[in-house]
């Protein structure tokens, strides 16, 4: 019962915070109180031990989500350095004179897409190629709701489904299952809410060209940027050097490193305003450059490392103290009632909800389904693939999550863009209805549903 009025209270808070505009990190902080009381009741210690108990697993947790927090801080570098050095400009200015305008959408979703599915990043195409579109939409008049929920279908085509996908790899650790194996059977259930989507984004297309170019804006870009070719560099790299079997991490600071050069020999702008620049962000004093240049930098992630790392201390008071083991059975009675993917989608949702983090969603639906799958006759291959189906794609729609918030920053928009983004619900939605047609038998029979 008390567990139960703790998950009210920390959701009454979500939504306090939501309504009245204030940061998502201090219903999370009530969440941790919240958490805490209720742990050291569980352990049953002195007070001090409890709480000595507790802060060590949470700081494993915290330890362990290190790694994830130092990516989002280069890619808050990279924001801002593609910013500074002429890189989105120039991207914006020649676009702006070459893209069809009812095709301007579409090629948004396909190129985004295409690029995810590439580089295994959707923070970072988002940080980079989406923030290009999002100048682009700004400046010709196409509005940036929409614009944003065409390019998170995209960005999370490839975060799903792509074989050099950091959440898909952990999804096939900790499932125990091959990587490629589970990346043909997600192409397979991503088919048809890829094309769904595509229909979908052909008709907005069509209803929301870029309708003109401001002529006073690409004027205030030939004043302020030299509109140099090198600003293509920084984009070149980050996309050439993944295919060169460059890390990540490296490409993208290695497109810094690019970005800096050009600000400073091409731009000519000095090297400590470069740096203040890559730390407290881009913020042009021109009315049209402010609009579609302004963020970025490493102070733009701080509100989402600390997200992350109070939702890995959650992830350490839960692991120290069972109080989530009582739910196995009732997920077990579950699965035999309504069905495994369905239960996965409502633990996905919940998960992300209380979590904010798509790591941990994953890892606490892998540590709560995988008996109940197995004591039902399912199987490990199911598990992951279900798993891809739901909790990897809706911790996308959950605002205070980090998987949607640092797209939504990135591209400067509010939480509106989530209804445009539709590739999101579609997954989900069309898996659920074609599971039991498609992969349920061979699942059941213990077989690999990749096989043909």
């Amino acid at each position: 019962m008390g567990l139960i009025i703790a998950f009210i209270l920390f959701i009454a808070s979500m939504i306090a915070m939501l309504i009245t505009g204030h940061s998502m990190v201090w219903a999370l902080l009530v969440g941790l109180l919240l958490f805490t009381v209720l742990g050291l009741k569980q352990l049953g210690m002195p007070i001090g031990k409890g709480i000595k108990e507790l802060s060590v697993s949470s700081w494993g947790s915290i330890r362990d989500s290190l790694i994830v927090i130092e990516v989002m801080l280069i890619i808050g570098l990279i924001t801002a350095a593609w910013r500074i050095s002429g890189t989105i400009t120039v991207f914006v200015f020649y676009g702006m004179k070459v893209i069809v305008p009812p095709l301007f959408l579409i090629i948004a979703y396909l190129l985004s897409l295409l690029l995810s599915y590439a580089l295994g990043t959707s923070f970072g195409v988002a940080g980079t190629v989406g923030v290009i579109f999002m100048a682009l939409a700004r400046s010709g008049g196409v509005d940036p709701l929409i614009t944003a929920g065409v390019l998170m279908s995209g960005i999370y085509f490839g975060d799903r489904a792509s074989p050099v996908s950091s959440s898909a790899n952990m999804v096939a650790g900790i499932t125990k299952t091959e990587i490629m194996a589970n990346v043909k059977l997600m192409m397979r259930t991503g088919l048809l809410p890829a094309l769904l989507t595509l229909a979908f984004y052909c008709v907005l297309s069509f209803m929301n060209p870029i309708s003109h170019v401001d002529s006073d804006l690409l004027a205030t870009f030939r004043s302020e940027f030299t509109l140099s070719p090198w600003g293509f560099l920084p984009a070149v790299l980050i996309l050439a050097l993944p295919l060169m079997k460059v890390g990540v991490i490296w490409s993208i600071l290695i497109s810094v490193a690019a970005s800096g050069v050009i600000a400073f020999a091409i731009e000519k702008i000095p090297v400590m305003e470069i740096i203040k620049v890559l730390i407290f962000g881009y913020h042009p004093t021109g009315e049209g450059l402010s609009a579609i240049l302004d963020g970025g930098g490493l102070i733009s992630m701080v509100e989402i490392a600390i997200i992350l790392i109070i939702s890995c201390a959650y992830s350490g008071i839960f692991g120290r103290t069972g109080m989530l083991e009582g739910l196995l059975s009732r997920i077990t009675a579950g699965c035999e009632k309504i069905g495994r993917f369905a239960v996965a989608l409502i633990l996905g949702l919940a998960s992300s909800i209380l979590f904010c983090n798509q790591t941990i969603a994953t890892l606490m639906c892998n540590d709560l389904l995988t008996k109940p799958y197995l004591d039902t006759g399912g199987n490990r291959q199911e598990l992951a693939i279900d798993i891809e189906n739901s909790t990897i794609v809706v911790v996308g729609l959950i605002p205070w999550a980090i998987a949607c918030s640092v797209p939504l920053t990135f591209f400067g928009v509010g939480y509106g863009a989530l209804l445009w983004s539709v590739y999101l619900y579609l997954v989900p939605l069309c898996y659920l209805f074609t599971k039991r047609r498609w992969f349920a038998d061979r699942a059941r029979a213990g077989e690999d549903p990749s096989c043909s």
